[in-house]
């Protein structure tokens, strides 16, 4: 049965679709939390809000590892495993969009052990994203001023942006990532126009591409020098891991949506565009890289420490143009810019959410006025230190370490949110809920969780496996690939033996608490007045 028919709808509440009040009532602990993101700020944190370096940055690594094809195998083996993934978490926060999205369900629908243990794992991945970011910034500063010292002041100079941005509040931390997205999707649309063009031909120098680098350096790269077949499956295999750096992130709309408003007209939009960026921009922007650059281009090493390994910037500096590389290294450090800045809100909701669990000290549930969880994002914000490590190491290698490290965090994330689902759903089925009646019902389930699940346990388990190659063992390599791996099930056993409570039962789980509050808050928003307004109403 819908859960409407369940439960009594708190029509008393009353909704007040414009303010910024809480949206919960009063006694609620989520009620710190104000709903101040609107529809089109749903729709371009979940379009635009992750287009970043890993994708701009960290296809350079990936395509001198695996060729164009490895390059664009193992960014659609990721995109198949995050399409995945993020509808089943659609399913979930569209029918319960609650402060701390899929750390707070976990403890509902798994027991409060997990929710401790994906609690915590979330908010180190995007604790140590955020350095990695603003680590990616300094070498994208780098391509004009090759004095890597003054990336102090670089680095500074950015975190001071992301914490301005951050400390303004949901409203404001929304509206920046309307405008940073809205670049970084013009700049991605651009540079694949941009791409075919050069590829046919129309660039300053008139050189037809064609598919000429899939014949010669060749589709594939022999990884290590190991022939045959077993190079090449390993080649591919060496980009799963930055692949899966650019893709993490997606689920930041679960983390949103006690923050959003309208949330179940807003967030099934949101979710079901996913498939447009994967498609469109990474799988497309990989294509376009792998014409455009050979695999065997020394300037796609990241170690040079500067701009000038990004693909799209040595196909544009191949093809002649000279004043372009700069103006799209500065859409770059815009994008660098705007990953931080989520990373930075990301992380204080992940910690305020394990507050709300009481898995974190009760201070950061503190809030101002507005609806700020202050002590949260300055706590948070703290951890962006680390990217001054960069300075004596070279930014781009610290860049690699903490891509290496949050990919795997972020990829045991994804482990966790598909364990939730699974239980959602067996739960569902259990009380005799019919999923047809849900805000957003995601297709092919369970068995679109399964896949998913396994697929990234594999890819975890094998992410390092270049250090167990003959001569080729790197001690950096090893823990920042495995460290956060085997930290989840030792999370998860002190947790367990900690709370000493089981399971919680498909019979017992609470679809129930908080549905009141949310249907309470939905409203029909005016049909549009004109064409223009009806077709940016489709497209946000």
């Amino acid at each position: 049965m819908a859960s409407s028919e369940k439960v009594e709808k708190l029509v008393e509440h009353g909704s007040d679709t414009e303010s910024n009040t809480p949206v919960y009532k009063d006694g609620d602990p989520t009620q710190g939390l104000h709903r101040q993101l609107k529809n089109r700020h749903i729709a371009m944190i979940s379009i635009g809000g992750v287009i970043g370096t890993g994708l701009f940055l960290g296809t350079a690594n990936s395509l001198a590892n695996g060729g164009p094809i490895g390059l664009l195998l193992g960014y659609i083996t990721v995109g198949t495993t995050c399409w995945a993934t993020m509808n089943s978490l659609g399913e979930m926060v569209a029918y319960l969009p609650i402060g701390g999205g899929h750390i707070k369900l976990a403890e509902r629908f798994v027991d409060p052990a997990f929710s401790f243990t994906m609690g915590w794992n979330y908010w180190y991945t995007w604790t140590l994203t955020l350095p990695t970011e603003l680590s990616a910034a300094a070498v994208l500063i780098n391509f004009w001023d090759k004095n890597q010292q003054l990336d102090y002041a670089w680095i500074s100079i950015c975190l001071i942006v992301v914490l301005t941005i951050n400390m303004l509040g949901a409203g404001a931390y929304g509206e920046a990532e309307f405008i940073f997205a809205s670049i970084k999707v013009l700049t991605i649309t651009g540079l694949i126009i941009l791409g075919i063009v050069l590829d046919l031909g129309g660039g300053p120098n008139h050189d037809r591409i064609g598919f000429r680098y899939w014949k010669n350096p060749g589709p594939f790269v022999q990884y290590n020098n190991i022939p045959g077949n077993a190079g090449k499956f390993l080649g591919w295999w060496a980009v799963i891991t930055q692949a899966a750096f650019a893709f993490i992130g997606t689920e930041i709309v679960a983390i949103a949506a006690g923050e959003a408003k309208n949330p179940r007209r807003n967030l099934p939009k949101a979710i079901k565009r996913v498939y447009i960026r994967i498609l469109l921009f990474y799988i497309g922007g990989t294509i376009i890289i792998g014409l455009l650059v050979p695999s065997n281009t020394k300037d796609l090493s990241l170690g040079s420490g500067t701009a000038a390994s990004s693909p799209f910037v040595i196909a544009i500096n191949n093809a002649g143009i000279k004043a372009l590389p700069s103006i799209i290294n500065a859409c770059l450090l815009t994008s660098a810019w705007s990953a931080a800045s989520s990373d930075l809100y990301t992380s204080s909701r992940a910690i305020y959410g394990l507050a709300l669990s009481k898995n974190a000290p009760q201070i950061f549930l503190r809030t101002t006025r507005k609806g700020l969880p202050y002590v949260a994002v300055l706590f948070s914000a703290a951890f962006a230190l680390l990217a001054f490590m960069g300075v004596n190491s070279g930014s781009g290698v610290v860049f690699g370490w903490f891509s290496a490290m949050t990919s795997v965090a972020g990829l045991m994330t994804w482990i966790g949110i598909n364990i939730t689902y699974l239980r959602f759903y067996k739960g569902m089925k259990a009380q005799g809920y019919d999923r047809s009646k849900l805000p957003f019902r995601s297709p092919l389930q369970p068995y679109a969780a399964w896949y998913a699940l396994c697929t990234i346990f594999l890819f975890c388990f094998f992410s390092g496996f270049s250090v167990f190659l003959r001569g080729k063992w790197v001690t950096a390599t090893f823990v920042t690939n495995y460290l956060p791996f085997v930290l989840f099930p030792i999370l998860y056993v002190g947790a367990k033996f900690w709370y000493r409570q089981p399971y919680v039962k498909a019979e017992d789980m609470d679809f129930v608490t908080n549905i009141a509050e949310i249907e309470a808050a939905e409203y029909d928003e005016p049909p549009p007045t004109t064409k223009a307004e009806a077709f940016w109403r489709w497209l946000m």
